[in-house]
């Protein structure tokens, strides 16, 4: 926060998978860290918690503290500003889709995402595991629904990614597609069926081991 303060920064914090984190040392919010206020623009979706997916429904937490430089190096509030472009040029979410985006706050609801949400983190253990098993160095899939692998020797992961599909018939996603430091990694997701997940991680076991 010292950082964006010093350097008249706007920090834009992606909070899409917050419902995902477990460990409770970790937070949930930007705004959990004393000075966010001043400096974060806190981006929430519920795409990836209650399956919104092509809804284009999702919200943005702009503090009235916020404020940024313009190039005549004037502080302007940024809440209003941000209330104004939004107000003027976006007609809103389609109202069924308001009633559903509202029903995943009620307690019927929570309960819903928190089911879901636990069937995609055991997906993730059944990937990590069963891939950890195999030879593979894997990172994540904890407090993730993603799990990252090592590709193993020298392919490159979009070699890895032709590889998968030929041989083991299961789909993931190259990591150089996330920019050059994602070179040499690859992508799988938890999201799915776990009959679907489990038969993946049985194909890659059998026709891809790392050792």
């Amino acid at each position: 926060m010292s950082w964006a303060k010093a350097n008249r920064a706007v920090i834009l914090f992606d909070a899409a998978y917050e419902a995902f984190i477990r460990d409770p040392g970790l937070p949930h919010s930007i705004y959990e860290i004393p000075g966010a206020r001043e400096v974060a623009i806190e981006f929430r979706s519920l795409s990836k918690t209650a399956g919104f997916t092509g809804t284009r429904c999702a919200y943005m937490v702009v503090p009235r503290d916020l404020k940024a430089t313009d190039g005549a190096g004037v502080e302007v509030a940024l809440h209003g500003l941000w209330n104004r472009r939004h107000t003027t040029k976006f007609n809103g979410v389609s109202y069924p889709i308001q009633r559903a985006a509202a029903a995943v706050f009620t307690p019927t609801g929570q309960a819903a995402v928190r089911a879901n949400i636990d069937v995609y983190m055991e997906n993730a253990r059944i990937i990590r595991e069963g891939l950890s098993r195999v030879g593979y160095t894997v990172f994540g899939g904890q407090n993730a629904p993603y799990v990252w692998l090592k590709v193993p020797g020298l392919l490159s992961s979009w070699q890895f990614f032709d590889q998968l599909l030929r041989q083991a018939h299961v789909v993931g996603t190259p990591g150089s597609g996330f920019g050059s430091c994602g070179e040499g990694y690859f992508r799988l997701s938890a999201f799915g069926l776990r009959e679907n997940v489990e038969e993946a991680v049985a194909r890659i076991a059998a026709k891809l081991p790392a050792r």
